[in-house]
């Protein structure tokens, strides 16, 4: 009775939760030299991620992504593996982190294409370009123009669903 006293005083008194439980680790396969595809796994670092590459020659990411179980529809450059699911394109940390929070039945999230704007294809250097961006030369400012661009859920059966919008 005392012990179950003292664990809802502390709780009362604001005691620290329990650590999150940290991010699992993400593999990323890319073609070299592929500029945007760091941007993003340094994108993932950021957000707490551990984060792994791995050089794939570029002939062969159509057999890896047939291997991971991607559609052809949704495809982008890089393919990542995080947990079980598959990760295509320039998908934001936050939303992998909602996929590993809510572990729903399904293969992966994807960004399909190279939408400007997207994490590894927004301006990382203010001192130079990527092959990724580009630049509003009409503006002095030299503004980023972005695009509106949807992370899709991958199901179980191939069939996506708008998971997030950007």
């Amino acid at each position: 009775m005392r012990g179950a006293l003292l664990l809802v005083a502390a709780a009362a008194c604001g005691a620290p939760a329990a650590a999150a439980e940290p991010l699992p680790p993400v593999l990323v396969y890319a073609p070299s030299p592929c500029l945007a595809c760091i941007d993003w796994a340094d994108h993932l670092r950021k957000n707490g991620f551990e984060v792994s590459m791995e050089e794939v020659p570029i002939a062969n990411m159509p057999k890896l992504k047939r291997w991971l179980n991607v559609p052809a529809e949704v495809e982008s450059v890089h393919t990542a593996r995080v947990a079980g699911y598959f990760i295509e394109g320039h998908v934001p940390a936050e939303d992998i982190k909602l996929l590993l929070k809510e572990k729903p039945s399904a293969r992966g999230l994807a960004v399909p294409g190279l939408p400007r704007g997207a994490p590894g294809r927004e301006l990382s250097n203010p001192f130079c370009e990527t092959a990724c961006t580009i630049l509003d030369n009409a503006s002095q400012d030299r503004e980023i123009r972005r695009e509106a661009y949807n992370t899709l859920l991958v199901g179980p059966d191939g069939k996506t669903s708008t998971f997030a919008r950007h």
